[in-house]
């Protein structure tokens, strides 16, 4: 006798249900474990394009060793003079180069329709542009910072300053990265967006050029430098928590 009971065959595969698709909580907002994945591939997207445009990625590093090369030749060979304007001149080269690369943040994505896609998207605008703000400090910030002690060399700047320079840099320039992209989510699709880009963050980041420079003087000077360190902290802590806001507005202003 044949046993009814037994499990009838599977449906082919075409009849099978799809793969539900990612919940979505009340708002239309993604989860947390989708959001992260959204961030990280926009991360990950972001260095690979720029793995491809090597000359715009090297292109601030190469402005910021010629700029502060070319300042020993002309200002001349004292070292008391190189030593006292060493970090000022660093800083501000840092600080130029930073500019560079920064009008082509959101530019990029505007022409390919990409910028779009993420105005539509269920993840929060602030966050998407932190992500690629993090990107950027990565490929430009981050080799501003590694390159700087061995600018500093050549303006004899003793072994303590080299070090506060470094720790500066790595407070100031993501400082930098965040207030630039504020002016480069107003500029987008401005013609001459580089000149009015920097025309409106030079003035934001003079502070950020003041402290960080002031912090190398202070420790030259044997005085402690903590206070300066403290102002960039701040400084820092208000632009990660504001300077996204601000950039996801404007974005959403030069779009419209």
């Amino acid at each position: 006798m044949n046993d009814h009971s037994a499990a009838a065959p599977a449906p082919p595969a075409k009849d099978r249900a799809a793969p539900a698709p990612p919940a979505v909580t009340q708002g239309g907002a993604l989860p947390a474990a989708g959001t992260l994945a959204i961030l990280t591939a926009l991360f990950k997207r972001d260095l690979l394009l720029a793995q491809r445009r090597k000359a715009d990625t090297l292109g601030a590093a190469i402005f910021f060793v010629i700029v502060t090369s070319l300042f020993p030749l002309g200002v001349g060979p004292e070292p008391q003079l190189l030593v006292r304007m060493g970090p000022g001149i660093v800083w501000v080269a840092a600080l130029l180069a930073s500019m560079l690369s920064m009008p082509r943040l959101f530019a990029d994505d505007a022409h390919d329709g990409t910028l779009e896609q993420l105005l539509l998207s269920a993840t929060p605008l602030p966050l998407l542009v932190l992500s690629k703000v993090a990107a950027h400090w990565l490929l430009s910030g981050l080799m501003l910072v590694i390159v700087a002690p061995l600018l500093a060399v050549q303006y004899g700047l003793p072994a303590v300053q080299i070090g506060m320079l470094v720790v500066s840099l790595l407070i100031g320039t993501p400082i930098l990265s965040l207030i630039g992209a504020i002016g480069a989510a107003l500029t987008v699709g401005v013609r001459g967006a580089a000149v009015l880009l920097a025309l409106l963050v030079l003035p934001l980041v003079t502070p950020v050029l003041i402290f960080g420079a002031g912090a190398v003087e202070a420790v030259g000077a044997g005085l402690d430098a903590t206070a300066h360190l403290s102002l960039l902290g701040a400084m820092l802590t208000l632009a990660l928590f504001g300077a996204p806001w601000a950039a996801a507005t404007a974005l959403r202003i030069s779009l419209d």
